[in-house]
């Protein structure tokens, strides 16, 4: 598939980095906002803001890399946004949908709060402050086909804004050479035995993968410490008696990928390989 590029605007609407902005992709009808919650109030000056759209709040969690986010719609986002101060406080950010031609109707906006409710849940990057996931309208086909696209967009703006809560992981559609090409293996002492693939954000290690059911005496406390957290959090869970990761999982690189996995400290580079032997390292710089 032929990929293009696209331009997307940005306008600081206070001349300032940290505060208002508007965001448009080019031929697309919908429009972007996004406010810190201390700007909410002074935001009424935006007409746009007094009619239908879909919001999205986001805030900073508790656990480690796990932040908070509220998907919302309203037939006047800005009234409901002065609702959630007061409401909820985890939030510190909005980000905010219309359409510049008004061609949003409550049956549309019930319907992208819905899919993106699952499409966040399904990538779980984010815990949702949701407490159910939002019901689905019945809408025509031809304005389904309108709101996915409506969907598509808006997660390619939420991404270049800063929050990947609609990003999947590592891509799910790809062809069987193109997973032989890109996943990489561990298997190693203690049970490891574990698939994953590089990323722009990191390495991501694979569900199902096996991680060594115990750790060296040598293991740094700071791995040691990750390691519990993950138990803890059940995205490593023991099934029989391994210990294997129940979803996808984000490091910050490969060799934290591979401590975790293997128990002990681990120059990923080295230690990934592809099916075919060659490490992380040489495939990264064009060595055989």
């Amino acid at each position: 598939m032929i990929k293009f590029g696209k331009t997307i605007k940005l306008f600081l609407l206070d001349g300032e980095p940290n505060g208002r902005m508007s965001c448009e992709l080019s031929n697309w009808t919908g429009k972007a906002y996004k406010i810190p919650r201390k700007q909410i109030k002074e935001s009424t000056d935006r007409a746009e803001l007094q009619g239908t759209g879909i919001y999205i709040l986001f805030g900073k969690g508790d656990s480690i890399g796990r932040d908070l986010a509220y998907i919302g719609e309203a037939e006047g986002i800005h009234k409901r946004l002065l609702q959630h101060l007061s409401s909820k406080d985890f939030w510190n950010e909005a980000i905010v949908f219309i359409s510049k031609d008004d061609n949003l109707n409550k049956a549309h906006i019930k319907y992208l709060e819905s899919r993106l409710y699952e499409i966040a849940l399904e990538v779980n990057r984010y815990d949702l402050e949701n407490g159910n996931c939002p019901p689905k309208p019945k809408i025509s086909e031809s304005d389904q086909a309108e709101m996915e696209e409506f969907i598509s967009n808006i997660g390619l703006l939420v991404n270049t804004l800063g929050f990947k809560i609609f990003e999947e992981l590592r891509k799910s559609n790809q062809t069987q050479e193109e997973k032989e090409k890109s996943t990489f293996y561990i298997e190693a002492a203690r049970g490891a035995n574990a698939t994953g693939q590089s990323t722009n954000e990191g390495f991501v290690v694979m569900k199902d993968s096996s991680i060594a059911i115990s750790t060296t005496k040598s293991f740094p406390k700071n791995w040691e410490k990750l390691r519990q957290e993950l138990i803890i959090r059940k995205i490593i869970i023991q099934q029989d008696s391994k210990l294997i990761f129940g979803k996808d999982y984000l490091f910050t690189s490969p060799s934290a990928a591979a401590a975790i996995v293997m128990g002990r400290s681990a120059n990923g580079l080295t230690e990934w390989r592809l099916s075919d032997g060659r490490i992380l390292k040489a495939i990264e710089t064009d060595k055989e």
